[in-house]
């Protein structure tokens, strides 16, 4: 009796020791982990940041991964399309090319569904190519603050005989600029040398901002994205508001919240690439009158840093990166130094620092 209730002590002791350990791994990762929360608002760049950590701590995308984006590209490339067509159409423009038209009308009519059995064909491919490389497309194109199309709509067109090909699969590049709105909340864990990350990537419209509140809870940084290139835009959701006005509103309430006291927020003056462009044809002036900097892409960019700084009532601390979320190279570079800003932050926390 004496050796059975010996030997069950003895199993009991070890599975003790066994929990014990085990929350005391628990205990240390929870240390080690550092929760960021990806904010900013709709089209501003964050899933595409999300996309660019799976490449560069995730080991990438393979070959089935990338074929499960298929059918976003090949809606992405029609929405596209579809959208130049009708703003041709709006603006009265014709084809420097008349077959163009009836191209175009065919393109309009489409209404695939795109469940994973729709195929962008090659004979569609060529007339969105003709279309869009058309002079009236390209008129119509640099005319986009006017009308809805995705920032990416340039990159599809310029690709489309690629993505029209009976065996196209994605690059990865294509999944960076494919486009899926952020509905709810959207997980993802990796490391970062000895930081275990878990970022959490919400949806930037109006509607889905209401469910960020339950991750605020021991945040250790943000990254607030900002599209730099939607000066001259309007909302989706609401015609009459600028998109960069409602995004100083958001980075407002984020920034001077009590939940972010001890947070670390983190900058991305995104689309750096297509704000350049723009600042040649759409004066930034034109949409802050108090700028005086001409097309000079650093002045306007200091100019909307200058702006969003200026809603730091909290004096939280601020740091800013210039970023182009597409460019792999520019994120690994970026995230090198958002790296020694979150751990320093997540010293902090422990009282370490």
């Amino acid at each position: 009796m004496g050796l059975c209730t010996s030997k069950e002590t003895v199993v009991q002791t070890e599975a003790s020791i066994a929990i014990d350990r085990g929350i005391e791994e628990d205990s240390k990762r929870l240390k080690r982990e550092c929760k960021i929360l990806l904010l900013g608002g709709g089209e501003s760049g964050k899933s595409t940041i999300v996309k660019q950590m799976k490449i560069i701590h995730q080991d990438g995308y393979t070959r089935d991964e990338l074929m499960a984006h298929r059918s976003t590209v090949y809606k992405n490339t029609l929405d596209s399309i579809q959208a130049l067509v009708a703003a041709v159409n709006s603006f009265e423009l014709e084809y420097s090319d008349p077959s163009l038209q009836v191209k175009a009308e065919k393109l309009l009519a489409l209404r695939p569904d795109f469940d994973g059995s729709y195929k962008l064909n090659e004979e569609n491919a060529e007339a969105i190519y003709a279309i869009a490389n058309d002079k009236t497309g390209v008129q119509a194109l640099e005319r986009s603050n006017e009308f809805y199309i995705i920032d990416s709509a340039a990159y599809f067109f310029s690709e489309v005989k690629r993505i029209g090909a009976e065996d196209y699969c994605p690059t990865e590049q294509d999944v960076l600029r494919a486009r899926v709105k952020t509905t709810g909340i959207t997980e993802t864990r990796f490391n970062m040398g000895q930081l275990s990350i878990h970022m959490f990537d919400v949806g930037g419209q109006r509607s889905e901002r209401r469910k960020w509140i339950h991750c605020f809870e021991a945040v250790t940084s943000i990254i607030f994205c900002v599209a730099l290139s939607e000066y001259d835009q309007v909302l989706l959701e609401e015609s009459q508001q600028n998109r960069m006005a409602e995004s100083l509103i958001l980075f407002e309430s984020v920034i001077n919240s009590r939940w972010f006291l001890r947070t670390s927020i983190i900058l991305f003056l995104n689309k750096i690439d297509l704000f350049k462009i723009k600042l040649t044809r759409n004066p930034l002036e034109k949409y802050f009158p108090e700028y005086r900097g001409g097309p000079d892409v650093n002045k306007a960019a200091k100019f909307i840093l200058w702006r969003f700084t200026q809603t730091n009532r909290a004096r939280l601390n601020i740091y800013p990166h210039l970023t182009q979320a597409t460019d792999t190279s520019n994120i690994r570079l970026v995230f090198a130094a958002v790296k020694v800003t979150i751990l320093q932050n997540a010293l902090k926390d422990s009282g370490i620092m």
